[in-house]
Formats: structure tokens, C-alpha cells, sequence
């Protein structure tokens, strides 16, 4: 019986409430593998699509690839009729298809939404009416509607027959993985309907909804967050180059300011900015600003400040083999943590890759690095210079003229590491800045 424009809405909430709708992620990554497993333990069937095979052989073997989601949350992805592809064939089996897709730059920080623009056309040969497709890929305001509703709108009557909307993702990588239904959950949709059937889906798996009057709101809404983490990041950063001049422990200073009870949040400087959000956000927004004639400056200074902390790294290594007077070929420098922050196995965007690269360029041959989380990530034929050291014990740290804390994993043994160290450069607050400790 053919259904009339106005039943779709009634029947696609109808599925949700049921839970009978079959939910297809997009993109099963750092994003999309976490919300795809939180429809399946809410006992929605799910449908998995990435154009990465290695994933989707992962996924069948019942194997995680992200180190804080364990394998047998994987199971899950196998089990009632859910299933993982790597082409988009089952899409039109899909009542509810969430994009999410990468967003990253381009040369000169131009934003680049090629994994967005590719997958609106090789899904738009599948998609039929009913179906709500909402996307979670950060971007700039204005993407979902020049991306997604004008690409198909012609094909549809968007918020009668096919419904589209934005929602905007807040996963914090080796944090939340497994609790992301706890926090609010920004919603927008291109009408009223398209809201209520969002709305409607989210619901069933979040325990807070938000939704945002727009769809260009809700986009906005997540550059503002992730670019209010950059820049107070820029900012503290300036603070720890100027406390380091009139030498002074910024970190020291940052513990005296927080015990003031209001208008004061501690942000803690590092060796520079990792992960995708925020070093590539903010430049959508600074991008999507210049083009109507408006100039971002804290956008814009905030990533040239974070862009000169793995300079300040590089000069405190030249002062310190100049005064142990240490020649930089034969100076052996030991990189402790890969990954962009603690605890996890993330290197997207890592400072300590940039930091690597910078001091190869400069002469540095006898680099190593150390990080537990980290296992066949990093490319071998790119970083050949790098030795990849397993476990760190006292005879080996004795063997490096300069270790350089760039990643503070709980599992590192600091006692250890400080006691058999001849120099250190402690870019986390760590240790307390002596004749062997540098702020980095």
C-alpha cells in the first residue's frame, strides 16, 4: 500500500518508539563506532558503513581497533541482524542514516568536506523516501543544508516525504567512549518535523535532548565549543612562554589562581594541540568568516600560539645539549607518549609526531619514543628515523641525554623516569622544575 506524504512522519516515530527502526551509521570511527554501539545496546538493529575494509574485517572478527572499547562490545555489531559493509547497497534498508564522516583541512587550513560531498552522492542512489538522514561531521554553518538538503532536495520534499537535520557530536576520546549517552545531546532539523523525528531518535539513547531552533545554531554551536577550548589552550600557552622569561612555573601559577571560586576555569598548557577537533575546528569558522567579510582574530592567533609551543620544545633541547655541550648528531633524545593526550591510543594531529619531524629536520638523528598505547599506528616507512622503545626500565632512560614528557599515560612510572633521567623535558606539569627538570 503506497504511503501518503503525510503518514512518513507518523511511521518513522512509530518505528523509534518501538525500537523497530533499523539505524545506519556512517563513518564507524572515533565517532560513529561509539553511537553505533549505543543503538545496539538499546536493542535497535544497526546498520555499519565504512569504505575502510580493514574496520569492517575488525568489526566481523568480533575486534576493536579504538584501545578504550573492548572487544566484546564489538559482539554486539554481530549479533541480531546487525551487520557491517563496506559499500552503501543496504542503505535503502535504513530508516534513519547518520553521517559521520571526517572533516579535515586541506593546504592553507581550507576547510575540506570531500568525505561529506562523497557520501551524500554514493548514498543518493539508495536512499528512498522515509528515511531521515542526519549529519554529525563538524563543520562550518551552512554545510548541512548546501551539502546534504541541496543535493537531494529534488529528489524529495524535505519535511514531507524525507527529513534531514544536524546533531552536533561531543565525544571526548579516552574518556567517554562508553558513557556518551550521558551528556546532552545537541538536535536540529530542517522543519518541525524533521526536528520531532530527530528529537525522537536521540531520545531513545540519550538521557538529555537539546534542540537547537536551527540547523545553522546547532552547527555553531559546536565550532563555539571546540574554538573556546582552542583559544583559552592559545592563551595559556602564551602565559606559559612569558612565565617561563621571568622564570616561573606557570603550573604553579595555574595552582594558586583555581582556588579562586568563580570567574576563574584552569586550562593546562602542554606541547601543543592533538586530535581532530581542536586544531582543525576552528579553521572552518575562521574560513567560514573570512568569506563574509568578517576577520576571527582569536581564531586565528590562537592556532598561531599553539603552532610555537613545538618551537619552545626545540629551543629548551638546543640550550640544554649547548650547555651540556652535546653535539646534535650524537645527541640521543627519548619522546615519552605518542598519542595527542593520556590514556588512549589517538595520534591524530599528535604534537609529538610534529615534534619529531621538527627535530629530524634539525639534525636530530638518534630519536626514540615510548608509548604503551600506542601499537602499529605509526608509520614505519615515514618515521624510519624513530625507534620505537617498548618498556621503559633504568638502564635504558641512562642511555638518553634528553627525555622529553610529551603525553602524561598513567602508566608511565614517574619515580622511575625521574631518578634515572639526565635531563627532562616536562611539557605536563609532572615534576617540579630542579637542575634536571625543564618546563617544556
Amino acid at each position: 500500500m503506497k504511503i501518503k506524504t503525510t503518514e512518513f512522519k507518523k511511521k518513522i516515530i512509530d518505528l523509534i518508539l518501538k525500537k523497530k527502526a533499523r539505524i545506519g551509521i556512517i563513518g564507524l570511527g572515533y565517532v560513529g563506532l561509539p553511537l553505533a554501539l549505543l543503538f545496539a545496546k538499546k536493542g535497535f538493529k544497526i546498520f555499519g558503513f565504512d569504505n575502510d575494509n580493514k574496520k569492517i574485517n575488525s568489526i566481523n572478527k568480533n575486534h576493536s581497533y579504538i584501545e578504550r572499547i573492548s572487544n566484546k562490545n564489538i559482539t554486539l555489531l554481530n549479533k541480531k541482524g546487525n551487520k557491517c559493509f563496506s559499500d552503501y547497497k543496504n542503505i535503502s534498508e535504513c530508516d534513519i542514516i547518520i553521517i559521520c564522516v571526517p572533516t579535515p583541512l586541506k593546504n592553507k587550513n581550507i576547510p575540506d568536506l570531500s568525505y561529506i560531498r562523497k557520501t551524500v552522492k554514493d548514498i543518493s542512489k539508495y536512499i528512498k523516501k522515509g528515511q531521515t538522514v542526519v549529519l554529525e561531521s563538524t563543520s562550518y554553518p551552512g554545510t548541512t543544508e548546501q551539502e546534504v538538503i541541496k543535493k537531494i532536495k529534488n529528489k524529495f520534499k524535505i519535511g514531507k516525504d524525507f527529513f534531514v537535520g544536524f546533531s552536533s557530536e561531543r565525544i571526548n576520546p579516552g574518556v567517554n567512549e562508553n558513557k556518551i549517552s550521558l551528556i546532552p545531546k545537541v538536535v536540529s532539523g530542517h522543519s518541525s518535523a524533521c526536528l520531532e523525528i530527530i528529537s525522537s531518535i536521540y531520545k531513545q539513547v540519550f538521557l538529555k535532548i537539546v534542540k537547537a531552533d536551527s540547523i545553522k545554531i546547532a552547527e555553531f554551536s559546536k565550532l563555539l565549543e571546540n574554538i573556546y577550548r582552542a583559544v583559552n589552550i592559545g592563551f595559556i600557552n602564551e602565559m606559559k612562554f612569558v612565565a617561563d622569561k621571568m622564570e616561573i612555573d606557570i603550573f604553579d601559577v595555574i595552582k594558586i589562581a583555581s582556588t579562586k571560586p568563580y570567574g576563574f576555569r584552569p586550562f593546562n598548557p602542554g606541547p601543543g594541540i592533538g586530535g581532530h577537533c581542536i586544531p582543525i575546528d576552528p579553521h572552518y569558522l575562521y574560513w567560514k568568516a573570512k568569506k563574509i567579510g568578517i576577520s576571527a582574530n582569536f581564531i586565528k592567533l590562537s592556532a598561531e600560539t599553539n603552532s610555537k609551543v613545538i618551537d619552545f620544545i626545540k629551543k629548551k633541547v638546543f640550550k640544554i645539549i649547548n650547555d651540556l655541550k652535546i653535539k646534535k648528531i650524537k645527541t640521543k633524545i627519548l619522546i615519552l607518549g605518542f598519542a595527542y593526550k593520556k590514556n588512549m591510543d589517538d595520534i591524530r594531529e599528535s604534537a609529538s609526531l610534529k615534534l619529531a619531524e621538527t627535530l629530524n629536520n634539525n639534525n636530530f638523528k638518534n630519536l626514540a619514543y615510548c608509548d604503551p598505547h600506542i601499537k602499529n599506528q605509526i608509520s614505519t616507512k615515514k618515521y624510519k628515523y624513530l625507534k620505537k622503545i617498548s618498556k621503559l626500565y633504568p638502564s635504558l632512560i641512562k642511555r638518553y641525554d634528553i627525555v622529553i614528557l610529551m603525553t602524561d599515560h598513567d602508566i608511565f612510572d614517574y619515580k622511575m623516569i625521574k631518578k634515572n633521567s639526565k635531563k627532562i623535558i616536562d611539557c605536563r606539569g609532572k615534576y617540579h622544575i630542579d637542575n634536571r627538570v625543564v618546563r617544556g
